[in-house]
């Protein structure tokens, strides 16, 4: 059976080189199952080092994660229209994010209905182009907060290329803060400010406002432009099934694309595109009924490996939903030996476990 082994230690390690970098309280944002993380398992191990603002997208997510948090809050980084996700927010006592009228109309309408003024987080599109008001929409924005069931507690914007563009990024920052500066100046209290997530902190000097959105950093898993402390974290793993010797010219996996040039011996790992080992976008959208499109993308891939005691060793064939194969010839590698393959996490089917060691 494989799983995702996570070291905790290295864990905590990484939140506080995170901590201590920020200088600035941390929202831990556990989208994305915890960033393949496990959303519950990572999220009891911030709670555990004093993060107290958690965020999500999905409000799907919402439940659950109030299983592990308790009363702390949860900014749901989703500016949405639909009333039942806005109930959902309402009704579990989390802070919105208002990025449109529409929203804030929604927002409002469900709130009032319900009794209660929801806590909203103001959301300005600098660039990336997706939720929020763009700076030209600062009239508009400055509607929102006079919604009597609306309760404004911040403000925040999203790089969009904090990974490569400094220049940018600092451009983004200057544009939210003039946009801020205009609602404040027509008598609005905006309240706490944030912009910077992971990239931006590892990448870009002077982007700390009140506080940072981390994800990736926690996982040591980020794009940055010079080597930082944080440790990769992450390996699937599972114990060697099989092991069998073939001669020279055998065909192996799915389309006979691969043929041992000598005797080989393989061991067969049960890990596969199940688990998320070998996964791409191009592996997604290719023809798979196409012969010739398997042999094409097959001379151009890159070599795989799966470390097996220490030792990495070459994939051979096709990977399979549930199997690899892997040359271990003149190797004393044995039945139920450690393999371990480096995967991002996010690749990882939700459904292999978490392990914290």
């Amino acid at each position: 059976m494989s799983r995702y082994v996570i070291d905790k230690k290295l864990l905590e390690e990484n939140i506080n080189i995170v901590k201590e970098k920020a200088g600035v309280p941390l929202i831990g944002v556990v989208k994305g199952n915890g960033y393949g993380f496990g959303i519950k398992e990572l999220s009891s191990i911030l709670k555990d080092n004093d993060i107290k603002t958690f965020a999500v997208t999905e409000v799907d997510d919402i439940a659950e994660l109030r299983e592990v948090i308790g009363s702390l809050d949860i900014l749901v980084m989703r500016s949405t229209g639909i009333k039942a996700e806005a109930e959902i927010i309402a009704k579990n006592n989390c802070i919105a994010t208002i990025g449109s009228l529409n929203s804030a109309k929604a927002m409002n309408e469900v709130s009032g209905a319900l009794g209660v003024k929801t806590r909203c987080y103001l959301k300005i599109d600098t660039g990336m182009g997706r939720y929020g008001f763009m700076p030209s929409q600062v009239n508009d924005a400055i509607k929102c907060y006079d919604f009597e069931n609306l309760d404004f507690i911040g403000a925040y914007t999203h790089f969009s290329s904090a990974f490569t563009n400094t220049q940018l990024t600092k451009a983004q920052l200057v544009l939210f803060k003039d946009t801020v500066a205009q609602i404040e100046k027509a008598g609005k209290k905006v309240g706490l400010l944030h912009a910077a997530n992971s990239p931006a902190l590892l990448n870009v000097e002077d982007v700390c406002l009140d506080s940072v959105r981390i994800g990736s950093a926690f996982t040591g898993r980020v794009i940055t432009k010079s080597k930082t402390r944080l440790n990769r974290l992450g390996s699937l793993e599972a114990d060697v099934i099989e092991i069998k010797t073939v001669p020279a010219g055998y065909s192996i996996g799915y389309n006979g694309l691969y043929k041992t040039k000598r005797e080989t011996k393989i061991a067969i790992v049960p890990i596969g595109h199940y688990d998320g080992f070998g996964l791409t976008k191009e592996k997604e959208i290719a023809d798979l009924h196409s012969v010739l499109s398997q042999l094409k993308k097959y001379l151009k891939k890159q070599q795989m490996y799966v470390k097996i005691n220490g030792r990495m060793y070459s994939v051979i064939g096709e990977i399979g939903l549930s199997h690899t194969a892997v040359d271990i010839t003149g190797s004393d590698v044995k039945i139920g030996d450690l393999a371990s393959v480096d995967i991002s996490p996010l690749m990882v089917n939700p459904r292999i476990p978490r392990i914290y060691k």
